[in-house]
């Protein structure tokens, strides 16, 4: 007597010869015919466009990020040992016909401002140098040139 696994092989093998070696989903040739292909050379010109539009914002995001790149500040000390001021010298760079005017700030241990202050830099002269004493709210322990913009 034959076991039930022998006979559901049989009833497969049965099936499968009557379908025979065909894919199951049809062959190409059942296929219909593709539609035309839209779009072509506009498509891929507006794409182009969108992609250097957004490329163009993207540099123009990143150079204005570093601030004016006219006017450079470099602190070459500062003195944070007062309770209720501090003091900074510092070097601006600009072009000699322009004036300009920077922001120091001072901080305390918790990065927070204790003082602030705006200084107007004179046209005439391409570098100069600034000493300069700032009050504060509490004990600094950092000052710095916050910016420097032409005026």
């Amino acid at each position: 007597m034959p076991s039930d696994k022998a006979a559901a092989g049989a009833a497969t093998g049965a099936a499968t010869e009557a379908a025979g070696e065909r894919p199951i989903l049809g062959t190409p040739d059942e296929f219909p015919p593709r539609p035309p292909r839209r779009g072509g050379f506009a498509t891929y010109l507006v794409i182009a466009l969108i992609v250097a539009v957004m490329a163009g914002g993207w540099g123009y995001v990143m150079m204005s990020a570093s601030g004016n790149p006219l006017v450079k500040a470099q602190v070459i000390s500062f003195d944070a040992s007062a309770a209720d001021s501090a003091e900074i010298t510092f070097t601006v760079h600009k072009l000699a016909d322009r004036a300009a005017t920077c922001r120091l700030r001072a901080l305390d241990t918790g990065h927070m401002e204790v003082g602030s202050r705006m200084i107007d830099v004179p046209a005439g002269k391409a570098e100069l140098t600034f000493r300069e004493r700032l009050r504060t709210s509490a004990q600094a322990t950092a000052v710095y040139v916050d910016y420097c913009d032409l005026v």
